[in-house]
């Protein structure tokens, strides 16, 4: 069954997204004692009807090469949804994503916290049928209807986007997103990016600010750990899945048996791409100047994040989690069910804060 507190999934109208499954073990991870839930499926990163085992593998290797997540493949038929079905005068959302991929989780999180239903569109990282309608053409992508529909781009853009018109009556949702404005830079190898510069910052006049933050360390400590988390987080997240060939083969078995392959294709994807992200993920170590034992970067990383969250606060936000709590958590949640989310609960503090965080976006999509 879909997680519970999808809302999305519990509507049931997320074909496109059903690639996960819950899985029972005779033996519990150490740190937990109730059933452990199955990894995230690591299927539905990059569909696609009919295509070759060389295609799939490629595709596998395309979106994790580029260093931003764990985007895995598999070969699964997507189908587009229309925008939810809201009542008038309602946000109308529909999410492009790739479902492993920790930017696009990162939304999700933030949307399910607060309550909003949405559409889910899984995009095919290979061809991006599904997104052939932007120029943009990356994930996530939302689309947004408030009266008039629009689009946006980038996880932290649509999370300070969203927040600000969901706390300011001033503003429309167009207005806000234009205090988002795209800027054109070129990356060191001659790659032209989008880049956002007031991406962490919500858009409120001084009596917004005051009720939201009421001192002005909160909204700088809230903003350094968002960018934190897009800007070395996500980057220990393929390394550390791909870390030996036997986690690399873990982590296709699931795909092969999640993803209705033919015989040779599974084996083919299988053993194949295993080998493959094997590789690459050695590449993501030596870009981002990872330690041998890429573990020792994750603990240290998670331990930082524990330490600032400290032992007198529920979350980073309080008695609730503020947009960096929602983003850590939806960066580490992609690996759940793999080896290396279980090392991680054993090796370091995140536990408590981690379930506290699962119960919290339960809770708020009941």
């Amino acid at each position: 069954p879909p997680r519970p507190f999808s809302r999305p999934l519990r509507a049931g109208k997320m074909a496109a997204a059903a690639g996960r499954a819950w899985r029972v073990t005779a033996l519990l991870p150490p740190w937990r004692l109730r059933a452990p839930r199955s990894p995230y499926s690591l299927a539905a990163g990059a569909g696609g009807g009919g295509g070759s085992g060389g295609r799939l593998l490629l595709g596998a290797a395309f979106a994790l090469g580029g260093g931003t997540g764990l985007y895995l493949a598999a070969r699964h038929r997507l189908r587009e949804h229309s925008a939810a079905e809201l009542p008038a005068g309602s946000l109308q959302l529909t999410l492009y994503q790739y479902k492993t991929c920790p930017f696009c989780s990162k939304v999700r999180a933030f949307l399910d916290y607060h309550g909003l239903p949405y559409e889910i569109v899984e995009v095919n990282p290979i061809m991006r049928r599904e997104i052939k309608f932007s120029s943009y053409r990356k994930v996530p992508i939302l689309l947004a209807n408030a009266g008039s529909p629009l689009q946006l781009n980038d996880s932290s853009v649509i999370i300070s986007a969203i927040k600000t018109y969901l706390i300011s009556k001033r503003n429309s949702l167009e207005e806000i997103v234009s205090f988002y404005p795209p800027m054109k830079t070129v990356t060191e190898q001659g790659k032209e990016v989008f880049e956002y510069g007031n991406k962490y910052w919500l858009m409120l006049d001084e009596k917004e600010t005051k009720r939201v933050y009421p001192v002005k360390e909160v909204r700088v400590e809230e903003m350094k750990w968002r960018k934190w988390a897009d800007d070395w987080l996500v980057h220990l997240i393929s390394p550390n899945v791909y870390r030996t060939p036997r986690e690399a083969l873990a982590s296709f078995d699931y795909i092969v048996r999640e993803g209705k392959f033919g015989t040779m294709e599974g084996l083919f994807a299988k053993y194949l791409g295993a080998v493959a992200m094997f590789f690459v993920s050695k590449r993501l170590k030596k870009r981002h100047n990872l330690r041998d034992n890429v573990r020792e970067d994750l603990y240290e990383a998670v331990n930082e994040w524990v330490k600032a969250v400290g032992k007198h606060r529920l979350f980073l936000g309080g008695n609730q989690p503020n947009l960096a709590d929602l983003a850590v958590y939806g960066v580490l949640r992609v690996m759940e069910g793999l080896e290396a989310f279980d090392d991680m609960m054993v090796h370091t503090e995140i536990q408590p804060w981690y379930q506290r965080m699962e119960d919290v976006i339960r809770k708020a999509a009941v």
